[in-house]
């Protein structure tokens, strides 16, 4: 059994629309952005992760930056297999050819079968010899320590760049769900359409993601409000380079409608929630996870909508790829990871 195990490598994957974690042996060895870069000229990879976002929106012709994942699900096949893999090979441990390769990915919970089958040919070209699926509410759930087996409800809100999926579990199992296509990505886009629109800047999608990181925020008045922010962009009507001072009231109000949607279907999964699992949801509370639960004044803005209790987790950027990881770890155990063969 110890000669095997030493030929196993087994990893747990959270394959996000703007960042990939990999977990091995319990500890988070990868956390880099969900993006390539690619020679027009030769179809080779150029960079992977970090190196590949330093690149995004500065290219020249002969080289073309690539995020593989829109929406929570793989877009660009074959971009998403470099990804992988070169991800993969960042890790040290992958010495062997003769390797026995085991993953866990998260998938979203609306993901049709075709988006499923994506995932397991993409695994199947890194050479993966057993490749199972968690949905990502049942993740989240597993990494914030709540026990998913027990016959009581719980409520996942996890928000990532590309989707939300909300959740109602209870018995292992999903008991109603909402997965709307609006996260991350949605906020950084309406900021740079603001920017357009209010003051006549084009900015890109990395100073964009930066102003959301800096000063995004959920509500117009927060405890503790962060500073105004210099932007730099070009201007629309001289072509110009030329510098705006942001408020952070200005970006709550430009990612407003984006956040009401993710309101509405967190009311619709209420909704469809059976009473008794309700009565759990009220006592217990909400658990927002995913980087979406960083922005600020959002889970006060939800326990408004809802009247109920929200809990963030200290880390919620990585409660995914943890429970994740406690998945692989107990792969004979949960009925519901979803294996290559059932699909």
């Amino acid at each position: 059994m110890k000669l095997f195990s030493f030929f196993t490598q087994e990893l747990a994957i959270d394959l996000g629309t703007a960042n990939t974690l990999i977990i091995q042996n319990g500890e988070v060895v990868v956390d880099e952005p969900s993006i390539v870069a690619i020679d027009r000229r030769t179809q080779e990879v150029i960079a992977v992760g970090t190196r590949a976002m330093q690149m995004h929106e500065k290219t020249h012709e002969h080289i073309k930056t690539v995020r593989p994942l829109k929406d929570g699900v793989i877009a660009d096949f074959q971009a998403a297999e470099n990804l992988i893999e070169g991800l993969i090979n960042m890790i040290d441990s992958r010495k062997s050819f003769f390797t026995h390769l085991r993953m866990v990915i998260c998938i979203p919970s609306g993901i049709t079968e075709v988006e499923k089958r994506a995932v397991f040919d993409s695994a199947d070209h890194v050479d993966s010899k057993e490749t199972y699926l968690i949905h990502e509410p049942l993740a989240a759930a597993l990494g914030i320590g709540l026990n998913v087996e027990e016959p009581e409800g719980n409520m996942i809100i996890d928000i990532g760049g590309g989707t939300t999926e909300i959740a109602v579990i209870a018995l292992s199992g999903i008991v109603t769900d909402q997965s709307i296509r609006t996260g991350g990505d949605e906020f950084t886009s309406d900021i740079v359409n603001y920017m357009r629109r209010e003051h006549n800047l084009l900015i890109g999608e990395r100073t964009a993601e930066n102003i959301k990181i800096k000063i995004g925020s959920a509500l117009e008045e927060l405890d503790e409000p962060p500073g105004d922010i210099p932007v730099n962009g070009r201007d629309l009507m001289t072509g110009i380079p030329k510098q705006r001072i942001i408020s952070y009231q200005e970006i709550a109000t430009c990612i407003d409608k984006s956040i009401s949607k993710i309101e509405e279907a967190i009311l619709k999964a209420l909704e469809a929630t059976p009473p008794e699992l309700a009565a759990d949801i009220f006592r217990k509370g909400l658990y927002l996870t995913g980087g979406g639960a960083a922005l600020r004044g959002l889970d006060k803005r939800i326990s408004m909508k809802t009247k109920l209790d929200v809990h963030v987790p200290d880390d919620p950027l990585r409660a995914v790829v943890i429970g994740t990881g406690i998945a692989l770890e107990n792969i004979g155990k949960f009925s519901f990871l979803i294996d290559r063969k059932n699909v």
